[in-house]
């Protein structure tokens, strides 16, 4: 055997190999089964060892004796556990498969065989699988969703961001959808500015569609990507990955995702309701009507685009709040700083939430509580520095603060300087500057 973690049933044969083992040479850990998770665990083994023997079936009659022998299972279980109710589970002798129920009353449809061509998934309703993107995959995420649409009673979509060139490639799916009735649920982010406003604009005015958005995108900090796919017949799918919906995400980009069903792990499928009804319900995401929020939606995206460049133009000054979690942040540096004597601080926070801004609007208040604010700001790259400078420029409100020190450029003083660590590490040698020069790094 390998060494290495398990968690196999031990069957015969493991045990045999565990046995074939030294024990002197070999830690071996072993345990009970666990009550609760007993009948999952079995009834994996059982379905693997089941279909390994189904397998053996060749022939004309395959299918009849596999559903024989399906079916003296299912009668053992019924005597042997004397419950009549397995009955219901006993496989028909035709061996089919029901693909679809639809009422011929006002059907908009008169071709049953084309109407399901046109809203059956390729990957089934049973199966997962993976969808890897570009144009030498096959199977395409974009022509897959929209079967899943035009199949589904309810959808609900999380995504980070919409992109309106992304959507227009669903619109003539959702807009079928949901004026036959279908219920949409979207939940979204103005993070980083990326959605742009007229994608959602054009799913909140879809029939029978609710959009939430999430404005606080520093502190919420959602990234997720998923679409889950709600059937009256039971038969759920789900797909959870790397894609929101932007047109490369959804034709040939290169995005990631999985798709999964109530077939197969109905577990993470119930998760994903609960957790998607959780953020629903939850404060953070306030319903979107594009007749009273179009102009906050409008500005929170365009202050997303702004703390994510973390630069401001120079030549005109915003009237620039830090969001609640950067105030907060800001409030453990001043404590830190002032209670605990404690000047060398790490601020530790993801892409796009602002930590140059961060750092500026501490450094403002660092200058006015001291008289001597020197600064140096170090980076790895120019544009890095270019960015720190506009930014700090903008919340001091001085488009004369600071410079360079980077790709030859010197600065004329040395009190408030933004340097390349390549730049300073040459210098260093021949830096006339004593080691307590400078009050504020960065």
């Amino acid at each position: 055997m390998n060494q290495g973690i398990y968690e196999e049933l031990v069957t015969q044969l493991v045990s045999q190999k565990v046995n074939e083992l030294n024990k002197e040479k070999y830690y071996i850990n072993k345990s009970k089964i666990d009550k609760e998770e007993a009948s999952i665990i079995i009834s994996r083994h059982l379905s693997k060892t089941i279909k390994g023997a189904l397998d053996l079936l060749k022939g004309a009659q395959q299918i009849e004796q596999q559903i024989e022998i399906a079916n003296k299972i299912i009668q053992f279980l019924k005597v042997e556990l004397q419950q009549n109710d397995f009955d219901k589970d006993l496989i028909e002798s035709e061996g089919e498969i029901l693909k679809a129920v639809f009422s011929k009353i006002d059907a908009h449809f008169s071709d049953l065989d084309l109407h399901l061509k046109e809203i059956t998934p390729y990957t089934r309703l049973t199966q997962s699988e993976l969808f890897t993107g570009g144009s030498n995959t096959g199977l395409s995420l974009e022509s897959e969703l929209k079967k899943e649409i035009l199949s589904s009673d309810r959808i609900d979509l999380l995504v980070s961001f919409i992109k309106f060139k992304g959507i227009i490639i669903l619109e003539p799916e959702l807009k079928e959808f949901t004026e036959r009735g279908g219920q949409l649920r979207v939940i979204t982010t103005t993070y980083m500015g990326a959605s742009d406003y007229k994608a959602i604009q054009l799913l909140s005015k879809l029939e029978n569609t609710q959009v939430k958005i999430s404005y606080n995108t520093g502190n919420e900090r959602l990234h997720a990507k998923a679409y889950l796919f709600y059937r009256n017949t039971g038969f759920h799918t789900g797909y959870i990955g790397s894609s929101n919906f932007s047109r490369s995400a959804l034709t040939d980009g290169l995005e990631w995702n999985v798709k999964i069903t109530t077939k197969e792990v109905s577990h993470v499928i119930d998760k994903f309701k609960k957790t998607f009804d959780s953020y629903w319900n939850s404060d953070d995401f306030e319903i979107f009507d594009d007749s009273i929020h179009k102009i906050k939606l409008i500005e929170s995206l365009k202050k997303g685009k702004i703390t994510t460049s973390g630069a401001f133009n120079p030549m005109s000054y915003f009237d620039v709040k830090p969001y609640p979690f950067q105030n907060q942040i800001l409030e453990k540096l001043e404590v830190e700083r002032y209670t605990h004597n404690r000047y060398r601080n790490l601020i530790v926070a993801a892409t796009g939430t602002g930590k140059t801004v961060i750092s500026a609007f501490d450094y403002k208040n660092f200058k006015k509580e001291n008289k001597s604010a020197k600064l140096l700001f170090l980076a790895h790259r120019k544009e890095i520095l270019e960015q720190a400078l506009s930014t700090f420029q903008g919340i001091l409100r001085d488009n004369n603060f600071g410079e360079f020190w980077v790709g030859g450029k010197i600065p004329t003083t040395y009190d408030y300087v933004f340097a390349s660590i390549q730049t300073l590490n040459n210098r260093l040698d021949n830096l006339e500057l004593s080691k307590d020069f400078y009050d504020y790094n960065y």
